[in-house]
């Protein structure tokens, strides 16, 4: 089996798991806060990651070279994960997964101020087309608009916005630094409002939260292999294989059916992405490549970014 390939299929079948682990999540948040299901899950995940933050033999401590960007790169990284798990328990998987798909555009939009990336006019139009079909998902005007749709836009833009942090402060904070404080952050501020939305769970959706938690590390160990195996740009495009598995779980578990408009603009942004990965992994075109380096879904502060993980063996410095 080439590498290309097997590459594919590591990352198809991280994003198979990680479908389920969000069919979890839309399941519990029928009966609990989206903060507390990110709560729970962290806890219960945390001592899957801690042996990686004790791996880490570099010397130095804990404390950021970019406090201000760390610190807000761990406000998103909070915000993505509650927003993105509120959106799946409030509206059909296939329109929150057409909305998050919208992230390598708004990264690659990011990137200019930030990175001082150029993009070209080929991308540019490409930017421009995917958001025309993240419209055509929302039909404002037509379909009524509903706080899970804004919940998914901005779980995409501060998502977005975690990844490009990374990408400009990776080079110079440590590997541990760079996994720790989004974790820590998540902890510390759902906690805080455990006391205003807590509903005391059963044993068995207890383990449900522990499920996702494992769920996320089994689809990151997967991940991990699929970019060790085949470049970028084989394995970027595999996240969009998540849109199946929506229409399939929406309409066997949850009586959801993906209609025309939503298909066409997922359509539209799928192809859009994809244009813009294949342009970045062309030579000179993208000085950065934001999308390409961007290996995690969003992240929530449940696990560390795949980039990071990816370096756990030597760990240098990098994101």
């Amino acid at each position: 089996m080439g590498h290309n390939l097997k590459g594919a299929l590591y990352a198809l079948l991280a994003f198979a798991i990680y479908a389920t682990h969000d069919v979890v999540i839309k399941f519990l948040g029928e009966s609990y806060n989206s903060f507390q299901i990110i709560f729970f899950s962290g806890l219960l995940g945390f001592p899957l990651i801690t042996f990686m933050l004790m791996s880490d033999r570099t010397d130095g401590n804990l404390i950021p070279r970019h406090p201000w960007w760390s610190l807000l790169r761990s406000l998103t990284a909070v915000s993505t994960g509650a927003a993105g798990f509120y959106a799946f328990t409030v509206l059909p998987l296939a329109q929150t997964y057409a909305i998050l798909f919208a992230m390598p555009l708004l990264i690659t939009v990011l990137a200019i101020p930030m990175l001082g990336e150029k993009v070209g006019a080929r991308r540019g139009i490409a930017v421009v087309v995917g958001l025309i079909g993240v419209l055509i998902v929302l039909r404002p005007g037509s379909a009524e608009l509903s706080w899970g749709h804004l919940a998914a836009l901005s779980a995409a833009l501060t998502g977005s916005l975690t990844s490009v942090i990374v990408r400009k402060i990776g080079s110079d904070e440590r590997s541990a630094v760079l996994m720790l404080y989004p974790m820590v952050a998540t902890f510390l501020l759902t906690g805080a409002m455990m006391p205003f939305v807590y509903v005391p769970m059963p044993l068995e959706h207890l383990a449900l939260t522990g499920v996702i938690a494992l769920m996320a590390f089994v689809a990151a160990m997967l991940s991990i292999a699929a970019y060790r195996t085949a470049p970028a740009i084989i394995v970027a495009p595999m996240q969009y294989s998540q849109i199946i598995w929506a229409v399939i779980y929406g309409a066997l578990l949850f009586d959801e059916e993906a209609d025309f408009y939503t298909l066409l603009g997922t359509g539209v942004i799928i192809a859009s992405g994809i244009y813009i990965v294949l342009r970045e992994g062309t030579g000179s075109v993208s000085k950065n490549s934001p999308v390409l380096s961007n290996k995690s879904r969003p992240e929530t502060g449940l696990m560390p970014r795949i980039s990071l993980l990816l370096k756990r063996g030597d760990w240098r410095r990098g994101a």
